[in-house]
């Protein structure tokens, strides 16, 4: 493997300084990828619009080709970051206007591609901000594979296209999350509910290995639901998880939350429900969800 510098003359980024992250890696056989530190893209879902494609500018690599914004990734950054940035470079993805999915990461062990998978929670219009792209195009998913894509995007797509089918959610029964720790939850039931929730949306911002959900080369950012009963109903809200708080038992909300997720936009999400009790795990597995103990989340949490 060799790192070498662009050469000069060569067209990348022409605004602003280098970044040590824009540089060939070389490999034996001679095949060229951009990053140093490898490289990341955004692949943005619209549910409506379909999947943001960008044609590239015929003096780039593989130009005239569609595939993602996306682009070397800067030193020590991130590949969720680096995608968000390289988007917001390239397409004037506006901040906040997209929820990260998944990722999934390409490694070839002396490079690695990382595509950020994410749904578009503010609708925006793109706009080509530099000198990379010839047009930037929402494409409906069953017209990406008509366009000339991209090598490595088109070897991509399929995957990609059968996990945007799947999303994950966990359903956590908290009472059950937090009585399964003896830290005095029973003196403030409600701070120690809130405790939880923040827990679990640090779990929710920072993903989870799919390997959990049978997905290797994957990590999911899942839809987290929280369901409380009881006095942690006075527990605060949280922001990035979604807080259902039941009128009565929570094993009633817990199974309607089972249900809504079930059915959420005719997509097939993977629910999984957190909780111990053996007859709420039965009653959820009727429903097509995948039950696990309170250890499998405490497990994540850290706990």
């Amino acid at each position: 493997m060799t790192i070498v510098p662009p050469t000069p003359g060569e067209p990348r980024r022409p605004q602003g300084p280098r970044d040590p992250g824009d540089a060939w890696v070389i490999a034996e056989d001679g095949t060229k990828y951009w990053g140093a530190f490898g490289a990341a893209g955004l692949l943005a879902v619209d549910e409506v619009r379909g999947v943001l494609l960008q044609k590239r500018v015929e003096w780039s690599h593989f130009g005239g080709t569609w595939g993602i914004p996306g682009g070397a990734l800067h030193q020590g950054e991130d590949a969720v970051t680096g995608a968000l940035r390289e988007s917001q470079e390239e397409a004037a993805v506006p901040p906040g206007a997209v929820r990260p999915l998944l990722t999934r990461v390409l490694d070839l062990e002396i490079w690695q591609y990382t595509t950020l998978v994410a749904t578009v929670e503010e609708p925006f219009v793109p706009e080509i901000a530099d000198p990379e792209s010839l047009e930037l195009r929402w494409v409906p998913l069953d017209e990406v594979e008509d366009l000339p894509l991209h090598p490595g995007f088109g070897a991509a797509w399929p995957e990609l296209r059968r996990l945007l089918d799947l999303r994950p959610v966990i359903v956590v029964d908290v009472a059950n999350v937090v009585g399964s720790v003896p830290n005095g939850w029973w003196k403030d039931r409600a701070g120690a509910s809130t405790r939880v929730l923040e827990r679990l949306a640090r779990l929710a911002a920072d993903g989870i290995a799919g390997d959990r959900f049978g997905e290797p080369n994957v990590r999911w950012f899942p839809w987290i639901v929280a369901v409380l009963e009881g006095e942690a109903r006075a527990a605060e809200d949280v922001d990035g998880i979604t807080v259902m708080r039941a009128d009565g038992l929570g094993d009633e909300a817990i199974v309607a939350a089972v249900a809504l997720a079930g059915h959420e936009e005719d997509l097939a999400p993977r629910v999984t429900v957190v909780t111990s009790d053996r007859e709420l795990q039965d009653r959820v597995s009727a429903l097509g969800a995948t039950p696990r103990g309170a250890h499998w989340i405490t497990e994540l949490l850290g706990e």
